[in-house]
């Protein structure tokens, strides 16, 4: 005899039951003043607008932003790489400090240099899906888009025999869309709980001072793994990087590899 499993009927979004949530609110209100009734709607509709620039939020899907919190560690990811002009030095820079990162990469920049992905992995680095243009608007693209920008990269990467498992969306910023895309090409969303707002590497200047002044453990520190636009401004961004992974220790932190910290594997080698 046969015995089917029931699947587990899929768990609401809290966008879901939100909105669920201001419907029925509304209807309440409806009979003792439309103006009122209205005001959760309005509520529900700026939290929409709000949540996809909130990197550690899942409102719309699961999003892992941090990490075990019962350990003083933090895991530290580098996005919109390789680039010949900065990721040899970040490489380095791990090798002295004994420390292993995620590279999350986009698949355009990937595809220039073969080497750096294999060089990053050689190093006993992980690399994640960065999308392959990385468009800042693909999120409020069509899903064919979206799903179209991660495969791209996922194909340009396993042609050196790495296959991301984590998908780091570009700036952060999710929507609706983006739970489509994870369910199509079977991925995860990692963000990030601890950033510079560096724009890019164009604002390098008290880098160090923006990540380290609230960093916790658990926390996914996110950099950039992109050259600034001048030779002093790179200068800079290398003493500043230096003074991150010197303050982490100053501060009783050890840097662990990403999959350590979420108890999640990053990638697998084929």
């Amino acid at each position: 005899m046969i015995q089917t499993v029931k699947k587990k009927p899929p768990r609401l979004s809290p966008a879901e039951t939100a909105g669920i949530g201001a419907v029925f609110l509304a209807l309440l209100l409806l009979p003792f003043d439309a103006r009122i009734a209205v005001v959760p709607l309005v509520l529900f509709f700026l939290l929409c607008m709000v949540a996809p620039f909130l990197p550690g939020f899942g409102f719309f899907l699961p999003v892992i932003s941090r990490g075990r919190t019962d350990r003083p560690v933090v895991a530290l990811t580098f996005d919109d790489g390789p680039n010949p002009n900065s990721t040899p030095f970040l490489l380095d820079l791990l090798d002295r400090h004994q420390a292993a990162a995620t590279f999350f990469v986009n698949g355009r920049t990937a595809r220039r240099h073969p080497d750096l992905i294999r060089e990053i992995v050689a190093r006993g680095h992980t690399i994640g899906n960065h999308s392959y243009s990385h468009d800042n608007f693909v999120m409020f693209k069509r899903p064919r888009t979206l799903i179209r920008e991660i495969e791209a990269t996922q194909r340009v990467l396993r042609r050196h025999g790495v296959v991301p498992l984590l998908f780091r969306p570009p700036v952060g910023v999710t929507s609706p869309r983006l739970c489509n895309a994870m369910e199509a090409t079977g991925m995860v969303v990692v963000n990030f709980s601890r950033r510079a707002a560096d724009m890019g590497n164009r604002r390098v200047h008290r880098l160090a001072e923006r990540i380290l002044k609230r960093l916790r453990p658990g926390d996914i520190i996110m950099l950039h793994d992109i050259p600034p636009a001048t030779e002093a401004l790179c200068e800079e961004w290398r003493r500043q990087v230096e003074a991150v992974m010197a303050g982490i220790r100053q501060r009783g932190l050890v840097v662990v590899p990403l999959e350590q910290l979420i108890d999640r594997p990053v990638m697998k080698i084929v």
